[in-house]
Formats: structure tokens, sequence, C-alpha cells
């Protein structure tokens, strides 16, 4: 019995002997690797430079009042679209005592020698009516009553001018009514009825009413880096992408670069700008965030490949093609190419291929050799 359960062991151990050894010779065998296989096609390349910014109005114009007050009646607000001389708020005059005061006593003085200088007149009219005095004489005492009701009426408008702000004369040109100097949208109104406001002098800018601009003319204002503001200048056609519209891209050209660069996170920025040709029917809102993609380089209708398809060595450039699959491997012949103008994804290949090779790409699958 006993001499039974050695040989099974033996045979036992014998057989997870081989087994072992099966494994570990198939385990070794060279891997068959699998390649994918990449077309040698016509193409277009372009070589780009990105920059971040924001769309915005050329130009944003601060509404600002030409009198000192307080805030009557706010008639307009942010996103309301104005034509240039309405009205988008009204000022009531606070009145100065002194000002005032002074207005007040040259009406009285005005008024005192308007009766003194009438009675003259009366006079000389009588006279001139019984030919006593001479016509020149006459005329001259007419005069006087005449510029003496002017001044009367000049004290009593720049008395109401004081007061209110307007005068009989000049009603429909009153400064209390804030007009918008451009046509546009407003983008923001930062004062309330019963704001106190100030008109701008040489100690202030003046309270702001409104800030009004042309949204039909659109720039693009970004930052590039120093590395790439040496490939563009202006005129270049450039690509808007703005983030908060998916799925459309506008044209824009670069219109300005900055002499100057500013150090950022380490970095030097330039700012650059261009103008945003946005159709009609898209509404874009100021500050919307945008990238802005600047085309460096273009090449049309040439021969392309990934760029991950080629094997650089030194100054060199090579690629392997596929020159046959018999029995189901694959069958590469290394070959020196010329190469272009380059996006980072696909290159221009200027010589060493033709449309519909078929060169080695990434690897795809590897089975055991069996």
């Amino acid at each position: 019995m006993k001499k039974v359960l050695k040989i099974v062991l033996l045979i036992f151990i014998g057989v997870l002997f081989i087994g072992t050894m099966v494994f570990l010779f198939i385990k070794n065998q060279p891997k068959e690797v699998i390649y994918e296989i990449v077309t040698v096609d016509e193409g277009n390349v372009e070589k780009t430079s990105v920059a971040t910014g924001k769309v915005s109005p050329r130009d944003e114009i601060l509404i600002k009042p030409q009198v000192p007050g307080i805030i009557n009646e706010v008639l307009k607000e942010a996103g309301d679209f104005v034509k240039q001389g309405d009205i988008i708020a009204t000022v009531k005059v606070v009145p100065d005592i002194a000002q005032l005061n002074s207005a007040e006593s040259s009406v009285n003085v005005a008024k005192i020698n308007l009766k003194q200088i009438e009675l003259e007149y009366l006079r000389q009219k009588d006279l001139y009516a019984k030919n006593v005095i001479a016509k020149e004489e006459m005329d001259k005492s007419e005069a006087e009553y005449q510029k003496a009701l002017e001044d009367l009426d000049n004290s009593k408008d720049n008395l109401d001018i004081i007061k209110t702000g307007i005068s009989k004369k000049t009603a429909q040109y009153s400064n209390t009514q804030i007009r918008s100097t451009i046509t546009g949208m407003i983008l923001d109104v930062p004062i309330k009825a019963g704001n106190s406001v100030i008109q701008a002098n040489s100690f202030n800018d003046g309270t702001t009413i409104a800030t009004v601009a042309n949204m039909n003319d659109m720039i693009f204002i970004g930052k590039i880096d120093e590395t790439e503001v040496g490939r563009v200048h202006t005129g270049m056609p450039i690509k808007l992408s703005i983030g908060a519209i998916d799925g459309q891209k506008f044209d824009a050209d670069l219109e300005y670069i900055a002499p100057k660069g500013v150090e950022e996170n380490g970095a030097i920025l330039f700012e650059i700008k261009a103008a945003a040709r946005i159709p009609d029917t898209v509404l874009v809102r100021a500050g919307y965030s945008a990238n802005a993609e600047i085309v460096l380089n273009k090449v049309e209708k040439i021969l392309t490949i990934p760029e991950s398809t080629i094997t650089f060595s030194n100054d060199s450039s090579y690629v392997y093609l596929l020159t046959d699959t018999t029995d189901h491997k694959q069958v590469f012949d290394r070959r020196h190419i010329k190469i272009g103008l380059s996006d980072g994804i696909k290159v221009e290949v200027k010589e060493g291929l033709n449309k519909g090779d078929k060169v080695r790409g990434n690897e795809v699958v590897a089975n055991a050799k069996k």
C-alpha cells in the first residue's frame, strides 16, 4: 500500500513540475504587437495661438449730471435701449443760499431801476409828443427803458435757474434732465431716486448716472504670451469662442497689440484687441469671457499624417511604412520623410510619402504568441 502511495505522489509531483515548466515557457514567449494603420491623406494644417480674455463694447460712455442736486426720478434701467437725447433721469436742484440771496437782490434792484427809467421814459415821451425834445433824446430814453426791461427778465431767469435749474427761455435745454449722449444700451444705472449727485469739476469726476454703450461695436480684449507676440501682427484673422455661447465661433480682426508687456504670475503678457463681427441675431453681453484663436500660419490641400506616427532622430524624421501583412503579420519599412507645418496633432508631409500610403500608428493590441 505504501508503495502505491509513493508512486502516486511521484507522478503528481512530476505532472506539477512539467505543468510549471510549460506555463513558464508559454509566458516567456515574445508577444506579437499589432499597430494601428494610418493612411496618408490630403488636408489642411493651421498653426494657431490662443489668447484668453473677454468681449466688451468698444466704448462705454459714462453719463454725468451738469448740475448738483438730488435725483428726482430715474426713467431708465439697465438693459434698456436708448437713443441720443433720451432722458435717463431728472435732478432736483438744491440752491445755494448765498447765490439765491444774491439773485433775489438782483431782481429787486432791476425792478427799482426799471421803475425809475420807466418814469423818465414816460416824461420824455410826453415831451416828444409836444415837440419839446429832439428824436435822438427820445430814442435814447426808449433804449434805456428796453434795456431795463431786459435786465429785469434776465434777473428773473437767473433766479429761476438757481431755484429750479431751468428758466422759461431755456426750458427745452434744461440741464436738470440728464440725457443720453449716444445711441446704445444702458449697461448700468448705479443711482436711485433720492441720491445726491454732483457735476464733474476740477476736484471730482462727478457722479455717474448711467453707463451707455453701443453693443453693435464689440471688441475682444485679451492677453498673449511673449513667446507668441512676435508672430502676430495687426490685421490677422481671429476666431472667437465665447464661453456663454456654445457651438458658435465669430470672426474678428486683430487691430491692436500693446507695445509694453505686463508681468503676471512670472510670465510677460501683452494686451491685444480685436474687432469682433457678431451677427445682429446673436445677443452678446458685455464682459462675456472668450478665447481668441489666432491663425499664425496655414497650408491647404497638402499631405498630412498624425504627429504621433513620426519618429524623430536628431534633425531627421522617420515613419514606418506598411509593406506587407502576410500570415496576419505586419511588416514595416523605415522611411525618411521631410515634414513642414504642424498644429500639434497633424503634420504636413513635404517629401517621402504619397497619398494612400499606410504608416504605423499607435500600438492597439498585444497577444501572446502561441
